[in-house]
């Protein structure tokens, strides 16, 4: 089915990000997994190319797009390469853009945005802990006052773009008696004295995707750095969180579409029993199945990623859509690695790795789970 939701801009940008990937990423793919992470030139040239300031007013060297649908094209065409890739650079042009952008004073707008668009401040976001998962209100990362600063100690775990980030906002509870109503955020920068990474973490799958464990040992935050309002961190939190989770299910359909169109195109060369296997019954009835899930999800996505553009997605409408984008992913690239057979396991096939790196969407920006339940709630149970 036709989708109707770009112009001829959109998908002239399209365009350009198709050409920029063919150009810096597509012929290093296997480079940036055997060295776990992007390297920064990938990160200035994508600045040079102004994708990274999508929402990012032109007065700090911003895009200004003004326009989501400029970031899910971005999405989608990063997705179709690597989950990996879409989720580094989502983190950083599509989740903290908000908070440097609505959060902050022209001070820290000054001091930050300009190279936020450059590439030369690569950022991430410290929210998760360990035990804690999707509980956030739950943080036990602390933040004491000091004079004119603040004493941050504890820990955040599985961030992405944890190892190289040069900016990482922190999520920290500063009024501890409050729970939800007395966490803070604030911008640690690398270099401040006490805080530190662990080692890239070890994962199943996104292998070129540097996450890593922070630290954060009497580190000394100028009060320049907060973010937002003293203990209004759980709700700027919450208020941004459906931009996020929105742009996960944007990677997540492009993801899949992409393996399964590759999928599509094996099962015509690929023969068994003197026919290609895609002309069986159950195979063929299976991709007619895989090809609908993708299209239904396809356009629930579009009118989600529509209704943000206009201002009424609700944080209810995100949590459908990131839970659901996430299984029929999952469940599209497993019956992909079947149709593969044997070759489907083997890491030099792409749909293994899509099948790897697709399985920490149901768990990651919110598990599953948390979406159901907040679907339920909704529902006055």
């Amino acid at each position: 089915m036709r989708r109707s939701i770009y112009d001829s801009d959109h998908e002239a940008f399209r365009g350009s990000v198709r050409e920029f990937l063919d150009r810096h990423v597509i012929p290093h793919t296997d480079r940036f997994v055997e060295a776990a992470g992007f390297p920064r030139e990938l990160w200035i040239e994508a600045g040079k190319q102004g994708f990274l300031g999508l929402e990012i007013p032109e007065r700090y060297d911003g895009s200004a797009a003004g326009d989501y649908r400029y970031n899910a094209v971005l999405g989608e065409e990063l997705a179709k390469v690597t989950a990996a890739l879409s989720s580094c650079f989502g983190i950083h042009y599509d989740v903290v853009a908000p908070y440097l952008v609505e959060l902050t004073g022209e001070e820290q707008r000054r001091r930050w945005l300009p190279r936020f668009c450059s590439g030369e401040l690569v950022t991430a976001i410290g929210m998760t802990e360990a035990g804690g998962g999707s509980d956030l209100a739950a943080l036990r990362t602390t933040a004491v006052r000091d004079g004119d600063a603040w004493v941050l100690n504890g820990a955040k775990t599985f961030i992405t773009n944890g190892y190289s980030a040069d900016l990482v906002i922190v999520a920290a509870r500063t009024s501890p008696d409050k729970r939800a109503k007395g966490i803070t955020l604030f911008a640690v920068e690398a270099g401040m004295a006490g805080f530190t990474r662990g080692r890239k973490l070890d994962k199943v799958g996104q292998t070129e995707s540097d996450t890593a464990e922070l630290f954060f040992d009497d580190v000394r935050v100028p009060g320049a750095n907060v973010v937002g309002e003293i203990d209004r961190g759980f709700v700027h939190m919450m208020e941004r969180l459906p931009q996020e989770r929105l742009g996960t299910a944007v990677s997540n359909i492009a993801h899949a579409a992409q393996i399964l169109k590759e999928t599509i195109e094996y099962a015509k060369e690929r023969h068994a029993f003197g026919q290609p296997v895609g002309s069986f019954q159950h195979n063929k009835f299976l991709l007619a199945e895989l090809v609908t899930q993708i299209e239904v999800s396809q356009a629930y996505v579009d009118q989600a990623v529509m209704a943000h553009v206009e201002g009424r997605l609700t944080a209810v409408d995100a949590a459908k859509a990131k839970w659901w984008t996430a299984q029929v992913q999952n469940d599209v690239l497993d019956a992909c690695v079947q149709l593969y057979g044997g070759y489907g396991y083997m890491n030099e096939y792409r749909v293994a790795r899509a099948w790897r790196d697709a399985r920490v969407t149901k768990i990651w920006a919110g598990s599953n789970e948390i979406m159901k339940e907040l679907i339920g709630r909704d529902l006055g149970l």
